[in-house]
């Protein structure tokens, strides 16, 4: 699938609108307006994935710079950014926290360690 980037439509416009426009030009696997989360309201661009690359490169031909409302489309490939590895850790491997709900009775290990001198006041 290739992903394009669709800016410069007018605000008001809906998913089915960008699929009809784009429909004829090749196969759409999906259609994602960008809007705001608080107000929901359309930021002006969109993501639209193609199934084909050939349909994708003839939108991105016949839809560049087409004239919509009183702007222009702006429609290109989006190049994906590769993805960071994650850090290497410090040979730590994750255990999971086991919580009991008595008290331990147990007593716990801090003869080992050397106590703090505490304040004197």
């Amino acid at each position: 699938m290739i992903k394009l980037f669709v800016g410069g439509f007018p605000l008001d416009i809906s998913e089915m609108d960008l699929a009809k426009l784009f429909a004829p030009h090749g196969d759409i696997h999906t259609i994602k307006i960008v809007r705001d989360r608080k107000t929901k309201q359309c930021k002006g661009y969109a993501f639209i994935e193609m199934l084909t690359e050939e349909g994708a490169q003839t939108a991105v031909d016949a839809l560049n710079d087409y004239p919509m409302g009183d702007r222009n489309l702006n429609v290109k490939i989006s190049e994906d950014k590769p993805v960071k590895p994650a850090p290497p850790r410090a040979n730590k491997t994750w255990q999971p926290r086991t919580f009991s709900s008595r008290p331990s009775s147990a007593p716990s290990n801090t003869s080992d360690r050397p106590k703090r001198p505490r304040k004197q006041f």
